[in-house]
């Protein structure tokens, strides 16, 4: 077994200075970078109520710029992702292809696998962090790490970042 011990360090240290919620985010992407692999990371926040998701964070803003918010659209990615709470894996451009519409430019990035990690609070789904390499790079192996590594880093990320967004609090 590898030993993330050092990644995990860093994170929590940069995480702990934290005084934005890029910088939260910037945390999590190095060790997203450091251990699971990743070409463009993006988070997207959630909003049930209103039936919105909204791009938070992005390693490539010129391509995948933060943006204002977007409807949610119900289908078998939503079922899986948001009404199981469970991750989502393609590992091919053509299979990226059936579910985002956006699968040009993740091919012009030399994206073609892509992992959807729920970011799940309370019992409620809060946002997903997507992870996007080269076709073929999530093996199963990549996908089992992510799996375990990555869930309570990105809620720490999260709640971190959502508490940047707010004032702060006078005594």
């Amino acid at each position: 077994m590898t030993d993330f011990s050092g990644p995990l360090a860093e994170f929590d240290r940069a995480l702990s200075k934290a005084e934005t919620a890029g910088a939260a985010f910037d945390a999590l992407l190095a060790l997203t970078r450091a251990t699971v692999g990743v070409k463009l990371f993006t988070f997207m926040r959630v909003d049930m109520a209103n039936e919105l998701a909204c791009r938070s964070y992005t390693s490539h803003p010129e391509a995948y710029p933060v943006s204002g918010t977007k409807p949610i659209t119900y289908d078998a990615w939503f079922n899986q992702v948001h009404g199981e709470k469970k991750m989502f894996v393609a590992n091919t451009l053509t299979d990226i292809s059936q579910v985002f519409p956006d699968y040009e430019l993740i091919g012009q990035l030399g994206c073609g696998s892509v992992i959807n990690l729920p970011v799940v609070l309370d019992d409620t789904l809060v946002g997903t962090v997507n992870l996007l390499h080269e076709e073929h790079y999530y093996t199963p192996e990549r996908i089992a790490l992510a799996e375990a590594l990555l869930p309570v880093p990105a809620k720490a990320t999260y709640l971190v970042s959502h508490s940047q967004e707010r004032p702060a609090l006078s005594a």
